[in-house]
């Protein structure tokens, strides 16, 4: 009877060296005094939370002025213009990154490592870093926020296209390789149909990522609908910001519906 209990009992935790004990220790300290240092405190949170209650009230009721809604429309037209020419121009500069990078894949042999570490750069680096970088170069406005999101994606779409190359069935590679096709061919033949589902898949997550992209860059000056909630709160428009949060809020939630159901019909 109790050897039966004995094999009911859960396992013991497996043991610790003393490496790893100290390790944990070590991550538990910094975790208590990051909470210690930058969380909220309750007294913080007395003072602020009446703040935040009496800046809710003075947003209510949103504005919704026939000129200022006309002004918004434009800016949030101008959102969706800089998502999907950022994300269409990074999807097709992605594929010959992507290619380039892929381990078994591509023509570079070894030297595939340096179109990984752009992509890596591309992928590190914040949106924000790349709108300032773009904005004190080209100036303000919506061309910085595309070429932004440019970047941007091909950060994001250059590595899941890499890895669904490397990924990809050999066989049928194996195959046209021994009838003397070149990679190329071996590309469009076999890699790219055997892996279309991942890319339309990703490139979905892509263009989702980038309205969200676009709306919070215009804060930096990088056009959108972000740049006309910045300009609301510097004059203290708050009517105009609560609109415009509401308009961005709407636009996410739309943009989340019709990708989630382009990847249902695409998979």
């Amino acid at each position: 009877m109790s050897s039966r209990a004995e094999r009911s009992l859960p396992g013991r935790l497996p043991s610790l060296s003393p490496v790893s004990f100290t390790m944990l220790v070590v991550v538990g300290a910094v975790i208590i005094a990051s909470i210690g240092q930058v969380a909220p405190s309750p007294e913080k949170l007395a003072v602020g939370v009446p703040k935040l209650l009496d800046l809710l009230g003075r947003m209510m009721p949103p504005n919704t002025e026939p000129a200022f809604m006309q002004r918004m429309f434009w800016r949030i037209i101008e959102t969706f213009q800089i998502a999907l020419a950022g994300t269409v121009i990074g999807i097709v500069l992605s594929l010959p990154m992507a290619w380039l990078a892929a381990r078994g894949v591509s023509p570079l042999g070894i030297f595939r490592h340096a179109p990984k570490v752009v992509i890596s750069l591309f992928r590190t680096v914040p949106d924000l870093v790349w709108a300032l970088l773009f904005v004190s170069t080209v100036g303000l406005g919506a061309v910085a926020g595309t070429m932004t999101i440019i970047v941007d994606t091909i950060g994001f779409c250059g590595r899941f296209f890499a890895e669904a190359m490397e990924d990809a069935d050999k066989k049928p590679q194996e195959a046209l390789q021994a009838i003397g096709a070149n990679r190329v061919s071996v590309l469009f033949g076999v890699i790219l149909p055997d892996i279309m589902p991942s890319l339309i898949n990703s490139s979905l997550f892509a263009l989702e990522k980038a309205v969200r992209a676009s709306v919070v860059l215009g804060l930096v000056g990088a056009g959108g609908i972000g740049q006309e909630l910045k300009v609301a709160f510097d004059l203290f428009q708050y009517k105009n910001a609560s609109a415009i949060i509401l308009a961005i809020f709407l636009i996410v939630l739309v943009m989340e519906v019709v990708t989630d159901r382009l990847r249902v019909k695409f998979q």
